[in-house]
């Protein structure tokens, strides 16, 4: 495969601290690395020169997360208005050993619900029947999932009782045509589909707070790392196209982080495919245990949804 996994995801937000404290006190999350960078390393879409930025990464089981705060150069809130089916739309999907308990932890805490409670996706869905869920948001109306998986559905590894919070299971974007994107992460990327289904009816329209909703889930991965799920809203299609001129420090910019075996050959087949950079290649990155990516590139897939492509070093 062209790629090896699908590291981590990263977000913008406005308030590292606030931030922090919210995913570990709230979701259980514990940070690992704690930096300041000064420089290109983030390149910014489209550059604007040298930035200031703050990066933390968060661990929650085997998967991690980055938070960035752009120090300088501060960027715009995501809408208020925002739904579940516009394209800036990308949560992950936190796995949680009881959902029903980890429903009534985030109520204790305050947090802003786009489920009014937990989902239970029905049986006569043969892939996700029995499968728990709900939409929140964090701080800075960044959309999470947590997810239970009853027995025999989903990674075996999160067929656990304890602790609440298991780790990450996927992210999901929302994408105009899943034709486009499946020949993008598929084909160009080497991801491979798992499985595809088709959701609707009152859990789906309580989950995702819209209503008379019909959508199509393709869920893709790679060799390791967490997965993708392309949501393509069949019903309603008024869904909002991503920014045109979205930044990186843009709360609603989201950056998917996948390793290649060869990232500048990817990027080269894409560009034959029509997909640019939005970013020319950013410095070798060095960390306290020495250089850990080689070469990092920013490509956008067919809805604008970042992809930072990084070699193994």
């Amino acid at each position: 495969m062209p790629i090896t996994s699908v590291k981590s995801v990263g977000m913008t937000v406005a308030d590292l601290d606030r931030s922090i404290d919210f995913y570990t006190t709230v979701l259980g999350f514990t940070k690992i690395v704690d930096r300041q960078v000064t420089g290109m390393e983030a390149a910014p879409v489209p550059a604007t020169g040298k930035v200031h930025l703050r990066v933390v990464e968060l661990q929650l089981g085997d998967e991690t997360i980055e938070l960035t705060e752009f120090l300088t150069d501060k960027g715009r809130s995501i809408p208020v208005d925002s739904r579940s089916h516009d394209l800036w739309f990308q949560h992950l999907a936190i796995v949680v050993s009881n959902l029903h308990r980890a429903d009534q932890h985030l109520r204790q805490h305050a947090v802003v619900q786009v489920s009014p409670q937990p989902q239970t996706l029905p049986a006569s869905n043969p892939v996700a029947g029995g499968i728990q869920s709900m939409y929140f948001r964090d701080p800075d109306g960044h959309n999470l999932e947590l997810i239970h998986f009853p027995a025999g559905k989903g990674d075996p590894k999160w067929q656990q009782a304890t602790p609440l919070f298991l780790g990450i299971d996927h992210t999901a974007i929302v994408v105009a045509d899943t034709s486009a994107s499946r020949a993008f992460y598929c084909q160009l990327l080497g991801m491979e589909l798992q499985q595809e289904s088709e959701n609707f009816g009152v859990e789906q329209e309580r989950l995702s707070g819209i209503a008379d909703v019909r959508v199509r889930i393709s869920s893709l991965k790679a060799a390791a790392g967490i997965g993708i799920e392309l949501l393509a809203y069949l019903e309603p299609t008024d869904g909002r196209s991503m920014p045109a001129d979205t930044k990186s420090n843009d709360l609603w910019c989201w950056q998917t982080k996948i390793v290649a075996t060869d990232a500048l050959d990817i990027v080269h087949r894409l560009g034959s495919a029509q997909f640019p950079l939005t970013a020319a290649e950013v410095s070798s990155v060095t960390r306290s245990s020495g250089v850990e990516f080689e070469r990092q590139f920013l490509i956008r897939d067919p809805d604008g949804h970042i992809i930072r492509l990084v070699d193994r070093a």
